[in-house]
């Protein structure tokens, strides 16, 4: 029966991670860029074979489930729906590749778009982080043709144009997403090559954003689901609670 309680908490801690992974995805649904995650379960295996004091499938009375754990939490790189903003500053990647974009000492990459122009004509993200050029250089213009300048500021190959400037952004593509650790909530650190994409191969959305991957209706049906199999373990550890209490009752009156 105490076996019984700690397999309902194991449940209870799965569901509870998974839980914040949704929480998360749900607070993200209007970031652009945003890749949203989901939390992986497997079995646990019995504590009996965890010792090696059996074997799977040998149909022992020791061979019980050993309940559930989180494995991983896994990344859903798919790109999300491309939309317009009217913001001439924006620009979208159609296809494979990630902005890069400078934080301290290391290059991020990003499907987010929405970047801006500070005052002395560099290139940033929201977070004040500059964008690189395909040179590696943070992205600069001249200010005061960025002031006259009339339409987007960039064209479909993903370059900046403004005035007589064209400067190619910094787009790369990783050899693996399995090389992609997520920073903050739509960055990402490589921790492998991200080569250049050639010019040729390069799509650009400009005036355009890439939006979350997360879809509102989908995370809050997965939140549903998991709050009430959260609460199925809640509920088994107090009845099981209840029981030992009740049995302890009984040998205390029998003694």
């Amino acid at each position: 029966m105490v076996y019984g309680l700690y397999i309902s908490a194991e449940g209870a801690q799965a569901q509870s991670r998974r839980l914040e992974v949704i929480s998360n995805n749900l607070a993200n649904v209007d970031t652009p860029g945003f890749k949203n995650e989901f939390a992986i379960l497997e079995a646990r295996d019995s504590e009996a074979i965890n010792q090696y004091l059996d074997s799977p499938g040998s149909g022992s009375i020791n061979n019980v489930g050993g309940g559930v754990m989180v494995r991983e939490t896994a990344t859903n790189f798919r790109p999300g729906p491309i939309t317009p903003t009217g913001n001439p500053a924006d620009i979208a990647i159609r296809g494979e590749g990630y902005f890069q974009v400078l934080h301290e000492d290391q290059v991020l990459l990003t499907r987010g778009g929405n970047f801006m122009f500070m005052p002395d004509g560099r290139l940033t993200t929201q977070e004040g982080f500059p964008v690189l050029g395909a040179d590696g250089a943070p992205v600069q213009v001249n200010p005061e043709a960025k002031a006259v300048h009339i339409g987007n500021y960039y064209n479909e190959r993903g370059e900046v144009v403004i005035g007589g400037d064209v400067i190619p952004l910094g787009i790369a593509k990783p050899e693996s997403n399995a090389d992609l650790v997520k920073f903050g909530q739509n960055f990402f650190r490589s921790m492998g090559a991200s080569p250049q994409i050639p010019e040729e191969d390069r799509l650009a959305a400009p005036g355009m954003l890439e939006r979350s991957s997360a879809n509102s209706i989908t995370e809050m049906m997965a939140m549903i689901e998991t709050t009430r199999a959260y609460e199925s373990n809640i509920n088994m550890i107090k009845t099981q609670d209840e029981s030992i209490g009740n049995l302890l009752g009984r040998v205390l009156r029998q003694s």
